[in-house]
């Protein structure tokens, strides 16, 4: 292990107790649970979890970050959110991040304070800050902190140092919410949030480590694999039975994206949407 990066790792500690008490934003990714890994170390009981239970996660992400924090031995608190009380949240325009992001945070806010914690921290790291992401906006006007950033981590030193400290999520796939999976200006359902889940279950359950499925009109699924993964999809066999389960979830067609996986996909398409 690089000393620089033990040494950056300190800084956070560091970073960490000087706050006092956190609450910690934890989805049971990548960096969150490198976050509150790292404040547990730093400050023991007075690191706290709270998690958003909502339609926009998958139920196995919950689970994992309610077994996380029995393991690591972090209180764990639950906000129940319905994202669809959100004014134009289901219309999905281009700054739906913000407005769902902004709802659950003033949440994680109000029960940080219950419990007598100011501060918030979240896990957005160096590599959030190229891509279009306004959900930092919101984060950054209600005050929430973003430790990795201040300290400098990037996604790579965060999943090294992870494997290092025996973090279990040290080679997890990156997921998203489930809403990033609609183009901008397509109404959200709760209907086909439920069609992605599945999906995406289906293909983890296969194998697939990183992806997404792509949710197009009321009936397209647009699978992105990484190129590794295209082989896969020349098996007649393979092909059949994908195209038969999502059938059964409600996709009529299934096509498969030739430029593969990639992050903020839809994102491709803000230059038609935002005037």
């Amino acid at each position: 292990m690089d000393n620089i990066l033990l040494d950056k790792y300190d800084q956070l500690k560091d970073y960490l107790k000087s706050l006092g008490a956190v609450a910690v934003a934890f989805s049971s990714g990548v960096d969150s649970t490198f976050l509150l890994f790292a404040a547990h170390e730093a400050l023991e009981d007075k690191a706290i979890a709270v998690t958003a239970s909502s339609c926009l996660f998958p139920k196995r992400e919950l689970r994992e970050a309610t077994d996380y924090c029995k393991k690591l031995g972090v209180t764990h608190y639950t906000v129940e959110e319905d994202v669809f009380t959100i004014e134009g949240f289901a219309q999905n325009p281009p700054d739906r991040c913000y407005l769902c992001k902004y709802k659950l945070f003033e949440s994680f806010i109000n029960l940080a304070k219950k419990h007598g914690t100011e501060f918030v921290v979240e896990g957005s790291n160096l590599d959030d800050n190229g891509d279009y992401r306004p959900g930092l906006k919101a984060i950054s006007e209600l005050g929430i902190l973003s430790p990795l950033r201040k300290v400098g981590f990037t996604k790579r030193e965060i999943r090294e140092l992870s494997a290092h400290f025996g973090i279990p999520t040290a080679e997890k796939a990156s997921f998203a919410c489930l809403a990033s999976r609609f183009p901008y200006g397509e109404t959200i359902f709760v209907e086909k949030l439920g069609m992605v889940d599945k999906a995406e279950q289906f293909l983890l359950d296969e194998g697939f480590k990183q992806f997404r499925v792509r949710i197009h009109g009321t009936d397209v699924a647009r699978i992105e694999v990484l190129p590794e993964d295209f082989e896969r999809f020349m098996n007649p066999d393979f092909r059949e039975n994908i195209y038969g389960v999502f059938k059964e979830y409600g996709f009529n067609y299934v096509s498969l994206d030739l430029k593969g996986y990639r992050t903020g996909s839809m994102n491709e398409t803000l230059g038609t949407v935002v005037k």
